[in-house]
């Protein structure tokens, strides 16, 4: 293993290679002949250097193994590995293998080559660093991510040629001319196709129009790339809208070319799928976040759609974003980028401004004929004017636009909480309902339920307001299902369907009716819908949320985008907002350019970089002192964090964040990171957490 000889921790993880002891005289030669036979090394390139899959980022570097001769064949770089590891057996990947090691002492040999296939490529290796040390975590947390778990019985398979994503693909089998298609509706479209036909690395923030176009543009731009002889990655939100771009895919250009990856297809044939990838067998890959590391073969273009969503955040050490990962990765090796959606995110606003991409939008008349009309609404006043408005808790305008577009087809209402009733409140003096005994929310499960805590679950049948005395209670924020009950009184002759968690639906007929779904889930309308009416905007511009004016537009565009050209929508919310009127005049553009202004300003992300530090009061503060900070880092706190108090009443969890220049982002992680590594080699089990680019500031 490599090492540098005095330092503690080597001395306890390098494992020198015994020979065996000498038989004693009264072994008997059965016993002597079951010792295993000393092992030589292998004659060319003995020493293999393995990354260890530990999380420990103080061992966050490859180590060196002798290469036994009977795994000379298998040990290839790339392989998976099994290694003894402080007097462990641990997996890894074989990432070099070398004449000599560094190392002075006397190398353990592999214990095992887990598998010969080769699944870890150069690229992929270096990508993975590459973020690992962006967003300070350590190279085999990022592996974990990036390569799926082995299945043996398919990597013995033979590729069937007839079988989905196992046709060899060749620029020759791909269309020769692509038609630009839904491109033609954008003045710069036909020339970015032109620009990935010919291999050139085109790199363009896209605002698409309103209606189901997005995934055949999509389609289009990996053909075009096809043609060129290189791949592309294609990272979506959910299943949902991987299932609609690999059928435009499929119309496109057949089964054989592209293949989709996601998690639910199970370990087995997700593998099968993801071993196609590195075969070469297959060129373009639609999936969903984990598809980012897909290794692509020449990789020519990558694709992120709706990237302002959360779920593009991975859940997991060190969670780094497919926003950062797809550009840092066609950045490196000189491939194209589409970054889309039907809103544009401040963070896709400052890749266009840096002039790392170009911006693709269409012209003010096509925009026109394609989106539907959108008023604003106000809210308490216009229930005033409205008993049947009222029971349905939208204003009359709202209930005058849906009774009118039930007639031609489905009508959508997007409603920003699932559940019921979620948020209670004093009737009299409007404080918040809390449990009698954990102080938790209080929230009605169903038509029929009584008042319960959120945390504890008592039921609360008695309550009495601690402030003015009152025993009614108000609801604060409405939940679908009781929207679905209220919209069932107001229009009797109608269906009401709802899709949120427990069920989404995918697609809906044409035919009247009402749908009630939560940001995320609304289905597709098969004419799209004959009206949208946007509820409780107040909901979701009030949360204390830096970001909370930009996603709650990102989830009224996405809402109205699926409204047919010239239908009404209709938000519940203040006109004179501007976040209102960038949606009246369906304006994204215009919002993420004054948003990344006022961040500029005000020293905001993605203006500027930031790194958090959560933990424990005394454990947040003892890695700050750690820490060399680059001269331009602002600190910011500490500040408690969360409701969870300790016994002598104080938070916790505490948070700081650290605030840099955009161009001093490196410094800031290398200094986090050699501090954390010197913490985890004190073998402290209460590491502070800390976290790049967290998604939620304020």
């Amino acid at each position: 293993m490599t090492a540098q000889p005095g330092r503690p921790d080597e001395a306890l993880f390098s494992l020198p290679e015994q020979d065996p002891p000498p038989a004693s005289a009264g072994r008997s030669r059965r016993a002597a002949s079951r010792r295993p036979a000393a092992r030589r090394p292998a004659e060319r390139l003995p020493v293999a250097r393995v990354i260890v899959d530990t999380p420990l980022p103080h061992l966050d570097r490859p180590f060196d193994y002798r290469v036994p001769a009977d795994m000379d064949a298998d040990a290839v770089p790339g392989c998976r590995v099994r290694v003894r590891f402080n007097n462990r057996k641990l997996r890894g990947f074989l990432v070099e293998r070398v004449a000599t090691s560094e190392f002075s002492g006397r190398l353990a040999y592999l214990d095992a080559v887990v598998s010969p296939e080769p699944v870890l490529t150069p690229e992929i290796l270096e990508l993975a660093r590459v973020v690992a040390d962006r967003y300070v975590g350590t190279l085999s947390d990022v592996l974990r991510l990036a390569v799926p778990p082995r299945h043996a019985r398919v990597e013995k398979e033979e590729p069937s040629p007839d079988s989905r994503g196992f046709r060899g693909t060749t620029a020759e089998e791909a269309v020769a001319g692509v038609v630009p298609g839904p491109w033609e509706a954008y003045p710069e479209g036909p020339a970015f196709l032109d620009a990935l036909r010919a291999g050139r690395p085109a790199r363009a923030v896209w605002n698409a129009l309103p209606g189901p176009g997005w995934k055949d543009a999509i389609a289009a731009v990996a053909e075009a790339t096809l043609t060129a002889g290189r791949g592309t990655v294609v990272v979506l939100p959910d299943g949902r809208d991987v299932a609609a771009v690999d059928a435009a895919l499929s119309e496109r250009m057949g089964a054989g070319p592209h293949v989709a990856l996601t998690a639910d297809l199970g370990p087995a044939e997700r593998y099968r799928r993801w071993l196609s990838v590195l075969r070469g067998h297959v060129r373009v890959v639609v999936g969903t976040r984990a598809a980012m590391f897909a290794p692509v073969h020449d990789l020519g273009l990558v694709v992120l759609w709706d990237d302002g969503d959360d779920v593009h955040a991975e859940q997991h050490a060190p969670y780094p974003h497919a926003r950062t990962v797809l550009a840092l990765r066609a950045h490196r090796v000189g491939a194209g980028a589409l970054i889309g959606g039907y809103t544009r995110t401040t963070d896709a606003q400052l890749l266009v401004e840096s002039q790392w991409a170009g911006s693709l939008t269409a012209d003010r008349a096509t925009l026109r004929r394609r989106a539907p009309l959108v008023r604003a609404a106000g809210d308490d006043r216009e229930l005033a004017r409205d008993s049947a408005a009222r029971s349905a808790r939208m204003p009359s305008v709202a209930l005058r636009a849906a009774r009118e577009a039930a007639r031609e087809g489905p009508v959508l209402f997007q409603v920003p909480r699932r559940g019921y009733l979620n948020t209670l409140a004093c009737a009299g003096c409007r404080a918040p309902a809390r449990c009698d005994a954990c102080r938790g929310p209080l929230a009605v499960r169903g038509s029929h339920a009584m008042p319960s805590c959120g945390w504890c679950g008592r039921v609360c049948g008695g309550w009495a307001c601690p402030e003015c005395g009152g025993h009614r209670m108000r609801a604060v924020v409405v939940g679908a299902r009781r929207t679905a009950e209220e919209l069932g009184r107001a229009f009797p002759s109608l269906t009401v369907r709802t899709s949120g968690r427990e069920e989404i639906l995918t697609h809906v007929p044409d035919r009247p009716g009402l749908v009630v779904a939560t940001p995320g889930a609304e289905p597709v309308a098969e004419n799209g819908f004959a009206a949208a009416v946007l509820l409780d905007g107040w909901a979701l511009l009030n949360r204390v949320d830096l970001r909370a004016s930009e996603e709650t537009l990102r989830r009224w565009l996405n809402a109205a985008a699926l409204v047919r050209p010239g239908g009404a929508v209709v938000v519940s919310a203040d006109g004179s907002l501007p976040v209102v009127q960038s949606l009246v005049r369906w304006d994204p553009t215009g919002f993420a350019e004054r948003e990344l202004a006022e961040r500029q300003e005000l020293g905001f992300p993605p203006a500027v970089m930031m790194a958090s530090i959560t933990g424990g009061p005394e454990h947040v503060r003892e890695l700050l002192e750690q820490v060399e900070l680059p001269e331009e880092a602002e600190l910011l706190g500490p500040v408690p964090v969360g409701t969870e108090l300790a016994e002598d009443g104080t938070h916790r969890t505490e948070r700081a964040l650290l605030r840099v220049p955009r161009n001093r982002i490196g410094v800031l992680t290398r200094a986090l990171k050699v501090a954390a590594a010197a913490r985890s080699a004190r073998r402290d089990e209460y590491l502070a957490h800390v976290r790049v680019d967290p998604l939620h500031v304020i």
